[in-house]
């Protein structure tokens, strides 16, 4: 079987360096043959504009880029812009987890999006009724355009509140307005009723305990970010943590949810 790869490089690049950079990151010991043709130009922007189109997740809830007119104006409306955060609203995951969303949110509940992206999620349930959507993330890139995206869907901090998270485990989180001289904030011991983690299956697995943690006992966990084969090692690890535990399909993807134990002594 031949994979065939295309990549783009600035024409001040050494493209022979670069791809026996990449061929020696992934053990190659030979670099592959290749070909390189000079393009034309193109405007970026517009080229990748074009590739985003609207995305119906279920009947009345739409996804929609910025720069396109709702093809239904009477749904609710989701309005990006992606930017270099994970979310279009395209991938199986995010689809499964704002199907979960919905059915889970019902109005009144504080929500948790651990990994938010683009936002799409935190937006989401502000639009079915949550009283307070909260969004995590570890790329400052994310934070940005989670906060873009909620200013397009007319969402201000007091319903949508975003935080900066370290890569490592821990309580520490660095809210979008703290303006404090080392920048260290922490979500108040807030809990929730709802938690989605929607991000990969290793820091599912190292996370678990902390994820869960924001939950109140008896709230809505999900997770996806993985593949239907990864699923026996989530349920290994999170049937210690939560239970009435369900799984929904979509093409090659998972998305696993269930209630927090209630009798757990950990928080």
């Amino acid at each position: 079987m031949q994979v065939c790869i295309s990549s783009i490089f600035m024409e001040s690049q050494d493209v022979s360096k670069c791809i026996l950079n990449a061929a020696d990151s992934i053990g190659l010991t030979k670099t592959p043959r290749f070909k390189v043709t000079v393009g034309e130009q193109v405007d970026w922007l517009k080229k990748t504009q074009e590739s985003f189109h609207p995305v119906e997740v279920t009947k009345g809830l739409w996804i929609v880029p910025e720069w396109i007119t709702p093809p239904d104006v009477q749904a609710k409306n989701i309005i990006i812009n992606p930017g270099l955060a994970f979310g279009t609203g395209d991938h199986p995951t995010t689809k499964l987890c704002l199907l979960l969303l919905h059915d889970s949110i019902k109005g009144g509940e504080l929500f948790l999006d651990y990994g938010t992206g683009s936002g799409i999620l935190a937006i989401a349930a502000v639009k079915f009724g949550a009283a307070l959507s909260s969004g995590i993330d570890i790329e400052p890139q994310a934070i940005t355009s989670a906060r873009y995206n909620a200013a397009l869907n007319n969402i201000g901090p007091k319903k949508m509140e975003l935080y900066l998270a370290s890569d490592k485990p821990g309580p520490n989180l660095s809210h979008e307005n703290d303006q404090s001289a080392n920048g260290i904030g922490i979500i108040s011991g807030t809990k929730y009723d709802v938690v989605i983690a929607n991000i990969l299956l290793n820091p599912l697995l190292d996370l678990a305990e902390h994820i869960v943690s924001y939950a109140k006992p008896g709230a809505i966990v999900g997770l996806s970010g993985i593949l239907s084969n990864q699923l026996p090692y989530i349920m290994k690890r999170y049937s210690q943590l939560l239970e009435n535990i369900s799984v929904n399909h979509m093409d090659d993807w998972a998305c696993l949810s269930g209630k927090k134990k209630i009798n757990r002594t950990t928080s």
